[in-house]
């Protein structure tokens, strides 16, 4: 299914078990069913700024365990907050792995959903989103930080 959102489009999927995608590039053979209408909704009312949490049922089918441990553990940071890749390291009982978490967000199959945007670097400086350091990944991260602060 795809929807318009205030940076442009992004397309989410679902099986029957829950939400399963959301992407920033057309996903092919895309299912529209419950979650992804419920999905859609509740990303609406994130960005009017009604919604700080989803609720929407999730799929997730992908992903090591160390990586499905990260995205648990992003899950864990409140609205409007952010969290070093060290702190999430630490978070997830694996202090040196920091790479490997950036790693891991690259790879987060529901960014938005699993709010990956909210990991910056220990300076405080803003790093990669949607596993990229170009300039579109981070003003999407840098417009969704914003959106959160107000």
């Amino acid at each position: 299914m795809k929807i318009m959102v205030p940076f442009g489009s992004i397309w989410l999927d679902a099986d029957n078990n829950g939400l399963t995608a959301v992407s920033f590039h057309e996903i092919i053979g895309h299912q529209t069913n419950a979650f992804t209408e419920q999905a859609a909704l509740e990303l609406a009312e994130y960005f009017a700024g009604k919604r700080q949490a989803f609720t929407v049922p999730l799929s997730i089918q992908t992903g090591t365990p160390f990586q499905q441990n990260v995205w648990q553990a992003l899950t864990m940071i409140p609205f409007g907050e952010t969290r070093s890749y060290l702190e999430i390291a630490q978070a997830v009982h694996s202090p040196k792995a920091v790479r490997a978490i950036g790693q891991a967000n690259s790879k987060n199959p529901l960014p938005i959903i699993i709010p990956c945007h909210r990991i910056i670097g220990k300076n405080g400086k803003l790093t990669g989103y949607l596993g990229s350091s170009e300039q579109d990944g981070l003003s999407i991260k840098q417009f969704l930080l914003e959106l959160e602060k107000k």
